[in-house]
């Protein structure tokens, strides 16, 4: 399963790290992601690693967060600044875990942490 941890309540400007924790029967993880949904709207990538540690972000959060995993630790993190309104979201972990040796990556989701940036 995975466990996010991290979220809450930031002024405009402020920062957060949320972090994902996957734990249970892990053979190996691929590539792991931060998401975001808004009230409303559709769940988007935000961010993702793969498990050599190349990155791709969405354009509007280019320059502000930061999405880094520590493999040994099973851990994903998102360091977020500069923290605006409109980052305001659920934001839920995903990643690509192999239970056993040559056998194919499943998809698992957390069940997300929310965000809240207001004044």
């Amino acid at each position: 399963q995975l466990v996010e941890s991290g979220g809450g309540l930031v002024q405009p400007g402020g920062s957060l790290r949320l972090s994902c924790i996957a734990s249970g029967i892990i053979f190996g993880i691929n590539d792991m992601g931060w998401y975001h949904q808004a009230p409303g709207k559709q769940r988007e990538l935000v961010a993702a690693i793969t498990s050599g540690g190349s990155t791709n972000y969405a354009d509007s959060v280019k320059g502000r967060f930061t999405i880094s995993r520590d493999n040994a630790k099973k851990t994903v993190y998102l360091q977020m600044n500069s923290l605006k309104p409109e980052d305001t979201a659920v934001y839920s972990c995903k990643a690509a875990i192999y239970p056993t040796a040559g056998g194919p990556a499943d998809d698992y989701w957390g069940h997300g942490t929310q965000v809240t940036v207001s004044s």
